[in-house]
């Protein structure tokens, strides 16, 4: 399958002739059309509702967008919850998923109303002394350890992951929850991340829901809603066949009705908190070809790094590049595609075919819509880029501007180096 960008080149030269490469630039159209896909897929569920998670690409303009469509936010951190309040997400319209979780995170999280989703069974007794009351609605994360598997395939490891409560714990916990004035619960889990399999949200709601019906039998508790969480993927190879959102809330409603329905618990709400999924394909990052260096290996040097987009680098992940203008020559150079970074690992691409790059082409990094510019970072000075808004209408928005040297050492409040600084 060919991967083609979402933006054309005449409409790109365009943009570039405005703003300076490198930038992050995202597909509204596309954006709306997959929200209102997932919206659908779900339908059948009485109280669904997608809490995106924040963290995947935290601009408010997206956040805002994604809220037309009933969406919350998944919250991981102070400054998140603090966006989403900002952005007037209403008290349950926020899920509060963290771990290791500072005190003060806890008591702001209760005072903008926010579903607090813990992490660990020490955590009951550290948020009721932080904040002097277990909440009404409270949720708690299961990690039911072991491999998750799907079929015969091992798609990942719970067991060797930080987060959640045991089987155990989670049923200890829950009594002792409702003892201490909770009532209303929760229940989370995340067991893969970037599956791209149908059968991943249904395989993990049937764990879930068999869970949930073992719970409500032994505890009592008034269980309102199962949050599936994350880990719906994207084809970042070409090769790869996307996931079909509606095919995945069939296949959830299926077990629901299996599971849920006999045993009482039809009205439970299915919660969702999809990032890369909702975003990652409707964004890419956008350089330009600056230097070329033939050596041991054949080099083509851009304006973007690892500050830019730090998957390639940090994950080895792959990230399919056009060469804007040339998306139908032959594929008849191998190239590494690298930034400017004093590490080795700066690289978008490993012996990539590509067609001939010249100096000055632009290139498309595409699906960096989700954990792209949202893990940008300030190594060797770099500063991050602008990110760009491509709206319906064919005209480009700046949703956030491009870091500054001013904005890079503003916080040395006790060394005044930008008295004679010109910038």
């Amino acid at each position: 399958m060919k991967k083609e960008p979402f933006v054309s080149n005449e409409k790109l030269q365009e943009i570039v002739k405005q703003f300076p490469t490198p930038f992050h630039l995202y597909d509204e159209k596309g954006i709306r059309e997959n929200a209102k896909a997932v919206k659908e897929a779900f339908a059948w569920n009485k109280g669904f509702k997608e809490y995106f998670a924040v963290k995947a690409t935290p601009n408010p303009f997206l956040l805002n967008i994604l809220k037309e469509y009933g969406c919350g936010c998944d919250c991981s951190s102070m400054t998140e919850l603090m966006l989403a309040d900002a952005l007037h997400f209403q008290g349950e319209d926020i899920m509060f998923s963290s771990n290791d979780t500072p005190a003060e995170e806890f008591v702001y999280a209760d005072k903008i109303g926010a579903i607090i989703n813990l992490d660990d069974f020490t955590h009951i007794d550290f948020l009721e002394k932080t904040i002097g009351h277990i909440p009404e609605t409270i949720s708690c994360r299961f990690n039911p350890g072991g491999l998750f598997k799907i079929s015969n395939s091992i798609m990942d490891n719970p067991g060797d992951a930080k987060y959640g409560f045991t089987k155990e714990q989670l049923f200890e916990g829950f009594k002792i929850l409702k003892e201490k004035g909770a009532r209303y619960f929760g229940v989370h889990a995340f067991l893969a991340s970037n599956t791209v399999t149908n059968d991943y949200y249904p395989t993990l709601a049937k764990t879930l829901f068999e869970v949930v019906v073992e719970l409500k039998k032994e505890t009592g508790c008034d269980i309102r809603f199962i949050n599936l969480s994350g880990g719906v993927g994207i084809p970042y190879k070409p090769d790869q066949e996307p996931n079909d959102i509606r095919a995945i809330g069939e296949g959830v409603k299926k077990v629901f009705e299996e599971v849920l329905v006999p045993a009482g618990l039809g009205d439970v709400a299915i919660y969702t908190e999809m990032g890369r999924f909702m975003l990652g394909p409707y964004g890419c990052l956008v350089t330009k070809a600056i230097h070329e260096k033939n050596t041991y290996k054949n080099y083509i040097g851009c304006d973007a790094c690892a500050v830019n987009l730090m998957r390639p680098a940090m994950y080895g992940a792959y990230h399919h590049i056009t060469v804007m203008g040339k998306e139908n020559d032959v594929c008849d150079h191998t190239y590494d595609i690298t930034g400017s970074l004093c590490e080795n690992n700066d690289k978008f691409a490993i012996d990539r075919r590509l067609p001939k790059i010249d100096i000055g082409d632009l290139l498309v990094i595409h699906d960096a819509g989700a954990h792209g510019f949202s893990m940008g970072y300030n190594y060797n000075g770099k500063l991050r880029s602008a990110e760009i808004l491509l709206k319906e209408d064919g005209s480009a928005e700046l949703i956030r501007r491009a870091e500054t040297p001013r904005d890079y050492f503003a916080t040395f409040d006790c060394f005044d180096i930008l008295k004679d600084m010109k910038c």
